[in-house]
């Protein structure tokens, strides 16, 4: 309870792990980093000080970062005196964002997204495709008898990143599983370098097809 904030990654791309709910704090401010998976579901904003999320994931290019406050994070009252001005929460609020020239073409981007969404039926739809096309991946992974493997366990596995190995971790086999699979335009499904293996990342941008 003297903590002065509490911080959560709400979906970590490495290892695939993404939480299916907001974590209870009691009174202790959560700020949460919803880089990877913004945009992908609905949230309870209400229960947050602080979420931000860089746009290049779910929403646009990467150059700006998206930041939803309350209100008495933003006024100024909890920044030290040393703050740097490019840091302040309370001049970003005082400027609407604008006190420095934003990433013009990333903004408008974003905006042109964001009128897309709107058009499909806003995060719901978003939310149904995702857990569609994750369910695709997670359904032959369980279904095919220990070839593919997942090793994250099932209430935390990402709708995001799909992390995977084929006959158990054989090299050989995955070697040729992402050579076969550029030849059907799948690209860059090599697991990241600290875990190896494959990894499947399917954001909002990401197809059915």
């Amino acid at each position: 309870p003297e903590a002065a904030c509490v911080h959560s990654c709400d979906n970590e791309t490495v290892n695939g792990v993404e939480f299916s709910y907001t974590p209870e704090v009691g009174d202790v401010p959560l700020v949460a980093d919803m880089s990877s998976n913004f945009m992908s579901r609905s949230i309870n904003v209400s229960k947050h000080a602080y979420i931000y999320a860089g746009l290049q994931k779910n929403v646009g290019p990467a150059g700006i970062a998206i930041g939803i406050i309350r209100p008495d994070f933003a006024d100024g009252s909890k920044e030290l005196k040393i703050n740097p001005t490019y840091c302040s929460w309370k001049i970003a609020a005082d400027n609407g964002s604008m006190y420095n020239t934003p990433a013009c073409f990333t903004w408008y981007v974003m905006g042109e997204y964001l009128k897309y969404t709107k058009k499909v039926g806003g995060i719901a739809y978003w939310e149904d495709m995702s857990a569609k096309k994750s369910s695709l991946i997670y359904k032959a992974i369980d279904g095919s008898d220990g070839f593919y493997n997942c090793p994250v366990d099932k209430a935390a596995r990402s709708r995001m990143n799909i992390p995977f190995t084929i006959m158990g971790g054989n090299e050989e086999v995955e070697k040729k599983f992402l050579e076969g699979a550029k030849k059907v335009k799948l690209f860059t499904l090599a697991g990241h370098r600290s875990v190896g293996g494959c990894r499947a990342s399917i954001y909002n941008g990401m197809p059915m097809e």
